[in-house]
């Protein structure tokens, strides 16, 4: 049977006092869409509200990758992505949450949410996200009251890297507010590929690691039984 991932994305447009425009981080998605598209998974996608979301970064749509998700399929289903609450997360294998600053808008606390990603955790399917992505897994508590970071192995955006990208836009700081949540923080050099796993969560930490992020739960996913 085919293997069903579901891409979470942000509503958000703007962030901080500035009113930054944002959205989904091009190549945070359009990377891991093209790891899972090769290895043959259904692929949909969901967002917070089921408003029609937004992409940062098109600047980069020279890239061969991002340039066939916007054109192929990917952005004309993420354009469509139904409301969060109408979908049915149980049915999948994965979810994936990518980056770019409008997740720190919306997915902090968004209750709904953080129950999908618990209930995704607890029945051993695959949880990923990368950048600011794994914003969602802040205030995610599991069934026995812990925090689903805790422990666990994580990485995201750094705090160096925020230093020098969004820092005046950005409400918190990602990596403390993981950090302070439990989480066993792995940052390596600003902006370089950094993806890791641990156990069944699968966390990135800049654009560059998202398509690492996407071959690291292919692989777990190709060691599951169809």
């Amino acid at each position: 049977m085919k293997k069903k991932i579901l891409i979470i994305v942000s509503n958000a447009n703007a962030i901080g006092p500035q009113n930054r425009r944002t959205g989904t981080f091009l190549p945070e998605v359009a990377h891991p869409y093209a790891e899972f598209e090769k290895a043959g998974y259904q692929i949909d996608f969901a967002s917070l509200t089921g408003d029609s979301p937004y992409l940062d970064a098109l600047n980069l749509a020279d890239d061969p990758e991002n340039l066939k998700f916007l054109t192929g399929k990917g952005w004309a289903d993420m354009q469509k992505a139904p409301k969060l609450e109408t979908i049915e997360a149980s049915q999948y294998d994965a979810i994936f949450i990518p980056g770019g600053l409008a997740p720190m808008v919306d997915m902090p606390e968004a209750p709904l949410l953080k129950q999908v990603i618990a209930e995704t955790y607890e029945r051993h399917a695959i949880v990923g996200a990368v950048c600011h992505g794994p914003v969602s897994l802040l205030n995610v508590k599991l069934s026995d009251g812990s925090y689903l970071v805790n422990g666990k192995n994580i990485a995201s955006f750094t705090t160096e890297e925020e230093d020098n990208y969004a820092r005046a836009d950005v409400p918190f700081d990602l990596q403390a507010a993981l950090t302070e949540q439990g989480a066993i923080f792995h940052a390596a050099a600003a902006w370089s590929a950094n993806s890791i796993t641990d156990g069944n969560i699968v966390t990135g930490q800049n654009p560059a690691s998202a398509k690492g992020v996407g071959e690291k739960m292919v692989a777990l996913l190709n060691n599951t039984k169809a």
